[in-house]
């Protein structure tokens, strides 16, 4: 027979002791680790960044490190080197002494960045100076959440002397143009070698349609048929590329219109997002007439300042583009469309709301002029005013507008009182355009 386990009495003092020191040697418990905190906490804010640069490495006339640091010291946060069908990558010299302004580029280069950074040397008895990938140069500039510099490439090609060109942003490797059998077709297959090489190498990317009136490139007809297209340049810096249209062709905005229009009303396609760029490649010479940096840029919404996270927040279309107008927020709740505008003192601002409704006819009148040879060339057609029809108007620095279901989409403009300091045309204020919203289904 077993013999009963004596009894065990616990005295207050004893039970007491007994929680208190739980474990067996009579050690207290070990209290609880907390949990690491969050890396960042960050609520999105806006970025001001430019997405279409040149340098020495393509047709621009200054040296990369010169041009980010410009751009770096203008108070912008992000910047893509969008160099003519090449990333800045490997060995690359030029001629120290090719013309004037090459010569005065290389002593200010130099001055800058010391004579220990710039490396020079003798080639057919001509002196060279080498132009440094972006590999090399990028840990003198970009900081967390200060500076960022995106690897970028204008993947630039034409199509019956027709110019079409595209900037690929974020990419890893190079994209050489390929051919389509018209000018449509040319578009649709190069933005497809951004999403192939998105796709391949598990990386965000986005890709734009560059300038549509440079050479009179892209028509709205055009624009509205690519279904990869999701944004495209309606305000670019460069003089030569037409922005403002002219007796015979549309503006830029007046294509986003009718694209906007038509992809929505008749071909069941989404909207396209409208950026602002410097196009950038003259940094010598500054005025009306040069092709100066400034002018244009995007102010992107993302909660960090890292490549991914600029390229997700264009992605969703979480932007402005401006030429110098600061937006404090553009917000929907419902269908009550806000946008609100930081004010300077003494500078006024007007905001309209730019819709095309459902029911606009849009049928086009086609229409051709001559090029230079006498050939009849196709331009976008003559459609109805009431695409892209200023829908109200405010001067309250928070604008607002509510959407009644009747809209194909509304987008705001916002025009200011204030000269623009370098402008692209003479007369220019600073200007801001929101992306297109949709009513509520």
């Amino acid at each position: 027979m077993s013999r009963p386990l004596p009894a065990v009495v616990f005295t207050a003092s004893a039970f007491a002791l007994a929680v208190a020191f739980p474990n067996p040697d009579g050690a207290p418990p070990p209290r609880p680790v907390p949990g690491p905190s969050p890396l960042t906490t960050a609520a999105p804010r806006y970025w001001k960044g430019n997405l279409h640069t040149h340098t020495l490495w393509s047709d621009g006339d200054d040296f990369p490190e010169m041009v980010v640091d410009w751009y770096k010291g203008h108070g912008y946060q992000f910047l893509a080197l969008t160099e003519h069908n090449v990333i800045a990558e490997g060995d690359r010299w030029a001629d120290a002494g090719a013309h004037a302004t090459r010569v005065a580029a290389v002593a200010k280069y130099v001055r800058r960045f010391g004579d220990r950074w710039a490396e020079f040397r003798t080639s057919n008895d001509r002196r060279q100076v080498r132009l440094k990938p972006l590999a090399e140069f990028r840990s003198l500039f970009e900081e967390p959440n200060r500076f960022l510099l995106v690897p970028a490439e204008e993947i630039t090609h034409a199509f019956a002397k027709r110019p079409i060109h595209l900037n690929g942003i974020n990419l890893r490797d190079p994209i050489t143009p390929i051919d389509g059998r018209d000018a449509l077709e040319t578009v649709r297959v190069n933005l497809r070698q951004v999403t192939d090489q998105c796709t391949k190498t598990n990386r965000v990317m986005i890709a734009f349609l560059n300038h549509p009136n440079f050479g009179w490139g892209v028509r709205a007809e055009e624009l509205l048929l690519a279904e990869e297209l999701k944004f495209f340049e309606v305000f670019n810096g460069h003089p030569s590329v037409r922005n403002y249209g002219d007796a015979l062709h549309a503006a830029t905005e007046r294509v986003w219109d009718i694209t906007l229009a038509l992809r929505l009303g008749k071909h069941n396609l989404p909207v396209v997002y409208g950026l602002a760029t410097d196009d950038a490649h003259g940094y010598h010479e500054y005025g009306a007439g040069q092709v100066n940096p400034g002018r244009g840029w995007a102010m992107v919404r993302a909660p960090v300042l890292t490549a991914e996270s600029i390229v997700k927040g264009l992605d969703a279309g979480d932007f402005y583009a401006t030429t110098g107008v600061v937006l404090n927020e553009i917000t929907r709740a419902g269908n009550v469309f806000t946008v609100a505008v930081r004010t300077e003192p003494g500078v006024t601002y007007k905001t309209e709301f730019i819709a095309t409704m459902k029911g606009t006819d849009l049928t086009a009148v086609p229409k051709t002029v001559k090029d230079k040879g006498g050939n009849e060339t196709p331009v976008t057609g003559d459609y109805s005013t009431d695409i892209g029809k200023v829908a109200a108007v405010s001067t309250d620095p928070a604008a607002t507008y509510t959407l009644t279901g009747k809209e194909l989409y509304v987008r705001a403009k916002v025009t200011s009182s204030k000269p623009h300091p370098n402008p692209y045309a003479k007369g220019d204020v600073e200007v801001a355009w929101t992306q297109p919203v949709v009513p509520s289904r």
